[in-house]
């Protein structure tokens, strides 16, 4: 008894040890993830610091804090709320849209056979090409900048949902038939879920084009936003003030991005997926 449970706590140990490596290996990976940002800006700073870099076309990174420090955290604060709400309304509006159209397309032939040559028309249109148009029909307010967005957020949404249905497996659908689901029901237990992934991939992507997308949006006679600053610092000759606009558009998307690769998380938890037990045997 005592010789088999010596064992049993030698093998349960060296199996604890075996798991604990990969643990311990990823975490080292995520931390020089974390730090290879910080790590570059250390290098710039240095860089112009030492006048390898002109300081006029490439500002120090602490110039560049000094500078939002000065503006003060409330003008900083509504320049990014300004934008923050300017993206998610436009999101909201383009992705909403963009699955109520992509799953009538995916569903029928005959939708897709009316509305994909305009669609492929509209998604070739550059960004900037629609602020013309917009601010001719809808004005100078906020109207045309979460349209604007909406345009960017709607098109790769659009994309995922129809390539998502269409993409879903012809013995899943039969299975359904055999069963007898109705349409809608067949949508709701059979084709959503088999198509989510692809879904979430394509709101994420237009969740990054909105934010893109709102640059463009702000040059229409704008007085805040990141995208304002961004064309203040441009017109001003101030590097420092580009540079701090852009800085904030990064930490902000990639705020956004960790927020919905959470929810992708959780959402797909029940997937059979690589990804899924490479993170288990990561855990």
């Amino acid at each position: 008894m005592t010789d088999t449970a010596t064992r049993r706590d030698t093998l349960a140990s060296a199996v604890d040890t075996s798991q604990s490596k990969p643990r311990d290996a990823l975490r080292r990976w995520r931390i020089a993830g974390v730090a290879l940002p910080f790590a570059a800006l250390a290098a710039i700073e240095l860089a112009v610091r030492a006048g390898w870099l002109p300081d006029h076309l490439i500002p120090a990174p602490s110039e560049i804090l000094a500078t939002l420090a000065h503006m003060g955290v409330a003008r900083v604060a509504r320049h990014i709320g300004a934008s923050t709400l300017r993206v998610f309304a436009g999101f909201g509006a383009g992705a909403g849209l963009a699955l109520v159209v992509g799953a009538a397309m995916g569903l029928s032939h005959r939708v897709e056979a009316l509305l994909e040559p305009t669609f492929q028309a509209l998604r070739s249109i550059p960004s900037l090409a629609w602020v013309p148009l917009l601010l001719l029909w809808l004005g100078i307010d906020e109207a045309p900048k979460i349209t604007l967005i909406a345009i960017g957020a709607f098109f790769p949404v659009h994309l995922a949902v129809v390539a998502g249905i269409r993409g879903v497996d012809r013995k899943l659908v039969e299975l359904g038939s055999v069963y007898r689901l109705s349409r809608f029901a067949l949508f709701l237990r059979i084709l959503l879920p088999a198509a989510l992934p692809q879904i979430v991939t394509g709101l994420r992507i237009g969740l990054s084009l909105a934010w893109m997308f709102m640059v463009a949006a702000e040059l229409i006679a704008a007085t805040r936003g990141l995208g304002y600053m961004l064309s203040d610092g441009r017109e001003t000759g101030r590097p420092d003030l580009v540079f701090g606009a852009i800085l904030l558009l990064a930490l902000l998307g990639k705020l956004t991005d960790g927020a919905m690769r959470r929810a992708e998380a959780r959402l797909l938890a029940w997937r059979d997926a690589f990804d899924g037990v490479a993170r288990k045997e990561a855990q």
